[in-house]
């Protein structure tokens, strides 16, 4: 009787933690949401080149979510993107943000399979250029099929619109993404120290001890 009466009492306080530990993850989520709808709004570091806007630190939100796990990361790209489409922002701003799902997931599940690489230095810069790569690729596509279809693209092609889209929109938002992921990274560094909020993050794997 006590054993069984121990086990209940254990799934009970289990379920209590599961339960804490989704609201947590909730909050986290809407916090980052909001971080990421505030920052290109009120940052006074912006620099606007048709067709591209590039606010410094506009993606640090996604980069965290990035950093925690691939759900958080998810939900964080769906709302910042919800709130771009709600504030007005000009087109094709909302559909650039919907598609950072891509490179936010592909990010967040490799470094679910090897967290190591937020460890290394080097593996991280590697990392943060690819997952870049990924990123501008992307952008490419959205401003391509923006102009192609909707923004007029005679007018586009004339003015020299190819190179812009390769040059400013390609190689911009390599840059620009690996800026952001870099100040996140910071951030990150600082989190994960803290007890509070270090179960969010993704956490270092067990060091390997040596064969004597």
């Amino acid at each position: 009787m006590d054993i069984n009466t121990s086990n209940q009492e254990g799934r009970a306080l289990s379920q209590r933690g599961n339960q804490v530990s989704r609201v947590y993850r909730m909050t986290a989520a809407a916090l980052l949401i909001a971080i990421g709808i505030l920052i290109p709004l009120v940052s006074p570091v912006k620099i606007v080149i048709e067709p591209m806007s590039f606010t410094l630190a506009s993606h640090v939100a996604i980069f965290l979510g990035v950093l925690m796990a691939p759900d958080i990361a998810a939900f964080v790209v769906a709302g910042t993107t919800i709130g771009f489409f709600a504030a007005g922002f000009p087109l094709p701003v909302a559909p650039r943000a919907a598609s950072h799902i891509v490179f936010a997931l592909i990010a967040s599940f490799y470094l679910r399979r090897r967290p190591q690489t937020a460890f290394s230095p080097v593996g991280f810069h590697v990392f943060s250029f690819l997952i870049g790569a990924i990123h501008a690729a992307c952008e490419v596509v959205v401003v391509y099929f923006y102009y192609r279809y909707f923004g007029g693209w005679g007018d586009f092609v004339a003015h020299d619109g190819i190179r812009t889209l390769f040059l400013l929109v390609g190689v911009g938002s390599l840059v620009h993404s690996m800026v952001d992921f870099e100040i996140a990274y910071g951030i990150f560094g600082v989190l994960r120290k803290q007890k509070s909020v270090r179960s969010l993050f993704i956490s270092a794997p067990p060091q390997k001890s040596a064969v004597s």
